[in-house]
């Protein structure tokens, strides 16, 4: 991935563009579906037609028996996968239990599983076939319906295993304290299911190069743990599975697990002996490859008439598969948020005859913030309080569920950014109070946090006599500007233009790097490629101390050197100067190359990292129609170092939108009397457009974390959507009146 604008200086903090921007705007960008490859061949899944039970009788015949056809396989006739016959142990994170193993068996887990797959030479004759399979069930009573499993809600295997885990039962001070508290509320909200829809349908091209060589050109956010799962599956080396990501055309979390339909496009490669490509329908993805779990929760709350939060009881259960056991940080940020001194945690999920979940951008966070965030708002009318003076009043300093010190924090800073630019001086306490026209107006806000992680990632760095430099990594670029990132980085540590950097990706041959999840790319990889690139510093430092202007650069600092210009020179000498292709030339090299490992230090062990946004929302709602318009978003972050301030806007803004989404019009909807989804397309299932996006600011602290890495960032994709749906709600309660604590906020919620 190469800059494309060469004029810009790529300095961190830059609003540079994107290096790959062209080459998606121009369709030269190749996504994991558009590869080419000889005697490459289709796959079409057939899903089950009901909910629970098991495979009577599956005829085949007239689909085997259609044009073009190689292959119909079922449980009955499918090659077998080595691996399934092992996992019969909890699986690794996000889950626990045993994923779904496609084809193995005739049982029926949940309503559209994959119980065959039709390969054709076209896509169009795969698709008939596939219509022609005939099935018959022995079916079992299923149970699709949260709210009426809430009391089969069960601690998770992590859980009982390590009473320290996230996911234990969190006590603070007394249990349930809020019940004595002087001022209390007591109020439950409920998530429902939100599907992932990103732009590229979920989709794979399964080779088997050799019986025991794989290459998969995958829509994945992991090529490695994709790699790792693929080698344990067949029961190969690593090595031998080759995964490639190049592009990939959005994604909040649904690669960051491995689907049936991976393993079915394997499976049937390996059956056929050809390429098979395999890309879902969109009525696919609302049932194959996770969502966010729908969520019940409740809020127990008590403050003193001051407005001091003197106990938080958050309770939630979620939903799961009934074969896994899929997890997330639902009540972190109630631990960890405000002063209060009571807090008491209860998580739970209840298995129902449904498909995993997985996390969604924001994950258990932006889904409990709803919650959380909607109760203060609540606790601070009751106490008759500015919503915002009672976050600021309930503020920490330190880490109330460690005792650690923050390893920054930036938070006061965002309310105040916020607070200007929304105007939140002419936002009433009395609902209703202000108007425009017709319409009631309303003011929100809402807190967003998420952990500042980081990892361990490698970072290859070759520079060649050109004067090019290649960086490498087997990261991925879900859509935040990765590419763009790790180039501004590059360009910034080692004082050379952008245009002369690119750097490669999605490849598991390239070093290691973590998923893209999480917000800990650039934190993990951006540390990576400056450490590599100081170490190409030093090489390439130590090649010229050996020219005849060796005693001037052995004794430069490091930063004094500057590479340019197919030179090493610096800027203190400017007859100090060394070519690379003689320095190349010399040690009979034809570039220079370091590898260089980036890990965390110890610092994680003292202080607590976390990135905060804080939301601003103006909505104007009709009082006849109920139809409320979000008018004005300001959203404010502390995310350490900005590295780039246009891709960070996008990142924000892309959150904000998510967002919208959360609380006004996206909710999947089952019929729970045959377990299938209502929702199960873009006309039903809606997701904001155009129309529903307001103006959109977005202010940076932009002061660096010097704790997570060098660069001192922090992590920006998640704390963009945590948060922003109780803003909005706020704001609807603080134009009508009318708090809704079950989203989406729908007219007839408000008529």
């Amino acid at each position: 991935m190469k800059e494309q604008s060469p004029k810009q200086s790529g300095a961190i903090g830059e609003p540079m563009n994107r290096v790959d921007g062209r080459l998606k705007v121009t369709g030269a960008a190749k996504y994991s579906a558009e590869y080419e490859l000889p005697g490459l061949v289709h796959g079409v899944l057939v899903g089950s037609t009901i909910t629970k039970g098991t495979i009577k009788s599956i005829d085949t015949r007239q689909a085997e028996r259609a044009p073009g056809v190689l292959a119909v396989i079922t449980y009955l006739n499918s090659p077998k996968v080595p691996g399934f016959a092992e996992r019969d142990h909890p699986a690794e994170p996000p889950t626990a239990g045993q994923p779904l193993r496609v084809f193995h068996d005739n049982k029926v887990l949940f309503n559209d599983q994959p119980i065959a797959i039709v390969v054709a030479d076209t896509l169009e004759r795969a698709r008939y076939a596939a219509s022609l399979v005939k099935t018959q069930y022995d079916q079992d009573k299923h149970q699709t319906n949260l709210e009426a499993n809430l009391d089969k809600g069960f601690l998770p295997v992590q859980a009982k295993k390590n009473p320290k885990s996230p996911l234990a039962d969190y006590q603070r001070g007394e249990v349930d304290a809020y019940k004595n508290g002087a001022t209390k509320l007591e109020a439950e909200y409920v998530i429902p299911t939100e599907m992932h829809n990103p732009m590229e349908l979920q989709a794979i091209i399964a080779h088997w190069e050799a019986p025991d060589k794989l290459t998969v050109y995958d829509k994945t956010q992991a090529v490695m743990g994709t790699q790792r799962a693929f080698a344990k599956d067949w029961g190969i080396p690593e090595a031998n599975v080759k995964v490639i990501a190049t592009f990939v055309g959005g994604a909040f979390g649904n690669g960051l697990h491995n689907w049936p339909h991976e393993t079915a496009a394997i499976i049937a490669a390996k059956k056929t002996g050809r390429p098979v490509k395999v890309v879902l329908t969109r009525e696919q993805m609302f049932t194959m490859v996770g969502y966010r779990p729908y969520t019940w929760q409740k809020i127990g709350m008590s403050a003193t008439p001051d407005g001091k939060l003197t106990a938080i009881t958050h309770e939630s259960v979620g939903q799961t598969s009934s074969y896994e056991q899929f997890t997330e940080s639902t009540l972190q940020q109630t631990r960890m948020m405000y002063t209060s001194p009571n807090v008491t945690t209860r998580y739970r999920i209840a298995s129902l005859d449904v498909s995993t979940p997985i996390w969604m951008r924001g994950p258990g966070e932006a889904t409990g913030a709803f919650a959380l965030e909607s109760a203060i708002d609540e606790m601070a009318y009751a106490v008759n309080m500015d919503p915002l003076e009672f976050r600021v009043r309930n503020h920490t300093d330190t880490d109330p569920d460690n005792g650690k010190p923050w390893s920054t924090k930036y938070l006061k800073e965002c309310f105040q950014m916020g607070a200007e630019r929304i105007g939140w001086k002419n936002r009433k306490q009395q609902p209703g109070a202000v108007r425009a026209g017709d319409w009631l107006v309303g003011y929100g806000m809402g807190v967003g946090t998420f952990g500042a992680h980081r990892g361990a990632a490698t970072v290859r760095a070759r520079l060649q006599k050109n004067g090019q430099l290649v960086l490498q990594s087997a990261t991925t670029d879900i859509g935040p500007g990765t590419g763009t990132a790790m180039v501004q980085i590059a360009a910034t540590t080692l004082g050379m233009p952008p245009e002369k950097i690119t750097f490669q990706l999605g490849n598991s041959t390239f070093p290691q790097a973590p998923s893209q999840g999480g917000s800990s790319t650039v934190n993990t990889v951006g540390a990576a490629v400056q450490d590599a690139c100081i170490a190409l510093r030093k090489k390439l430092q130590q090649l010229a101390s050996a020219t005849p202007n060796g005693a001037a650069f052995n004794a430069a600092k490091p930063e004094d050197i500057v590479i340019s210009e197919g030179h090493l020179s610096l800027a203190s000498d400017k007859l100090a100067k060394a070519a690379y292709a003689d320095l190349l030339k010399q040690n009979n090299e034809a570039e220079v190359e370091v590898v260089t490992e980036s890990k965390p230090g110890n610092d994680r062990d003292k202080y607590s990292m976390y990135s905060y946004s804080v939301h601003f929302v103006q909505v104007h709602v009709h009082p006849l129609t109920g139809e409320v318009r979000v008018k004005k978003i300001i959203s404010c972050a502390d995310a350490g170092t900005i590295i780039n301030q246009k891709t960070a806007g996008n990142q924000m803004m892309g959150g904000a939108v998510g967002g919208i989404g959360m609380a006004l019009t996206e909710g999947a909807v089952i019929d729970d009397r045959f377990g299938r989804y209502v929702t199960k397309d873009l006309a039903d299932y809606h997701v904001p457009v155009h129309a529903d996006a307001p103006n959109m600011e977005f202010a940076f602290v932009n002061k660096p974390d010097p704790h997570v890495n060098a660069l001192g960032t922090k992590g920006i994709g998640e704390i963009a959507i945590i948060g922003m749906a109780p803003a909005i709600a706020n704001a609807v309660f603080n134009a009508t009146g009318k708090r809704i604590r079950e989203l989406p906020i729908t007219p007839d919620k408000l008529i």
